[in-house]
């Protein structure tokens, strides 16, 4: 991945330890949704200090009287996609690392059990904001795409075309996990205008898609819903 100039994989020990833990068949529904969670801070803390710039805000008072001048960040419009179901176990770690709320929008897409080809059933992205309608579009500066696993890769890079469409100026991919050539084929979607930032990379698929060693149904982990 080194050669992908727009996909960052973290080195940080702890999500290395994190993740090595989330791959146990051991660990729990709590579990997985904490270390989920935990990895997901560290990512989103690498990649928006890459994306973010701090700025001079409004004039504030500090409790004692003093007055100063508050800080802001940019982009101002943002917004965060969590891709269904599974996306939605990193939603709250992302809105704990940016500094203001912003919107988050749903895609949700499953893969055709033959074909492994991602097929859309739900998008709320807005066709039109009135607080931003000085973009031409309504669409956010930055959005904030969130997967858990990136597996054929084909899931993802339609979740950035979509996104694209919509009008994105550009989008940060966060993921747990990627396979080789799933990450390389979403990078190369659109690489002018995407970041990918992954916790770790596993080598190979199975014949069903799935990575290796990998995590599992990471979203049958999070929701209980194993076997149905």
């Amino acid at each position: 991945m080194s050669s992908i100039p727009n996909v960052h994989v973290s080195h940080h020990p702890s999500v290395q330890a994190k993740l090595s833990q989330l791959r146990s068949e051991s660990a729990n529904s709590k579990d997985v949704k904490a270390l989920v969670n935990d990895i997901t801070l560290i990512l989103a803390c690498e990649a928006l200090a890459k994306n973010m710039k701090p700025v001079d805000g409004a004039e504030d008072r500090t409790p004692l009287g003093f007055e100063y001048t508050s800080t802001t960040v940019t982009p101002q419009t943002m917004c965060i996609v969590p891709i269904l179901r599974s996306g939605l176990g990193m939603v709250e770690a992302v809105q704990t690392i940016l500094p203001v709320a912003v919107p988050v929008h749903h895609l949700g897409m499953y893969r055709e059990p033959s074909t492994l080809d991602p097929v859309e059933y739900y998008n709320n992205l807005p066709h039109h904001i009135p607080e931003a309608s000085t973009t031409g579009t309504g669409a956010s500066s930055l959005a904030i795409l969130v997967d858990p696993v990136i597996a054929t890769g084909g899931t993802c890079a339609a979740g950035i075309q979509t996104l694209r469409e919509w009008g994105a100026k550009k989008i940060l991919v966060m993921s747990i996990l990627g396979a080789d050539e799933g990450v390389k084929r979403a990078a190369e979607e659109w690489p002018e205008g995407t970041e990918l930032w992954i916790a770790g990379i596993d080598k190979q698929l199975t014949n069903e898609g799935m990575l290796q060693p990998g995590l599992g149904d990471i979203g049958d982990r999070l929701f209980l819903t194993i076997g149905k």
